[in-house]
């Protein structure tokens, strides 16, 4: 199965994140991810949706939102020519024998330590997946007691601009 990331323009109004995700529930697609939005232009919302599954299934999804009455655009966004980024609250168990192990670790990952109490840090991240799975690889040692992702937001590289010309 390959990870497919799908930026899709959308009228900014109530229900239309309903319609959508209620198309992926109805025909039993799993969405790995879902971020949405308001773009530059406050009546459109943009939504990057991460799906798994082969050519055919992602050809199925494109179709089946392109026919919502609420879809502007849709693109899929190749890894190579796009940019892509997640961000990450991590809670992790860090006492004063170890606070400082934990920080060094979260230096190593360009993150920022947000909050700090007697047993616990709280460390926030941005970056790739692949980035954010390697920081919690190596928090995992010091118990991570909590932890909240945003999922995939993404944008072309360069000059490639999703069209909003149905407005």
């Amino acid at each position: 199965m390959k990870n497919h990331i799908l930026s899709v323009l959308v009228e900014n109004r109530a229900g239309t994140l309903s319609r959508v995700s209620g198309l992926f529930s109805r025909r039993c697609y799993n969405i790995d991810s879902l971020t949405v939005g308001e773009t530059e232009n406050p009546a459109v919302s943009r939504m990057t949706i991460a799906v798994s599954g082969d050519d055919s299934v992602l050809e199925q999804i494109v179709k089946q939102l392109s026919k919502l009455v609420d879809v502007i655009a849709i693109r899929e966004l190749e890894n190579a020519k796009s940019i892509r980024r997640e961000i990450m609250l991590v809670k992790v168990r860090a006492d004063e024998h170890s606070r400082s192990a934990v920080v060094e670790v979260a230096a190593i990952f360009r993150s920022r330590v947000i909050d700090i109490s007697p047993v616990t840090i709280t460390i926030e991240a941005t970056g790739s997946s692949e980035k954010l799975d390697g920081l919690l690889q190596l928090l995992r040692p010091y118990e991570i007691i909590e932890m909240a992702r945003t999922g995939s937001v993404a944008l072309e590289r360069g000059s490639g601009v999703l069209n909003t010309a149905r407005l």
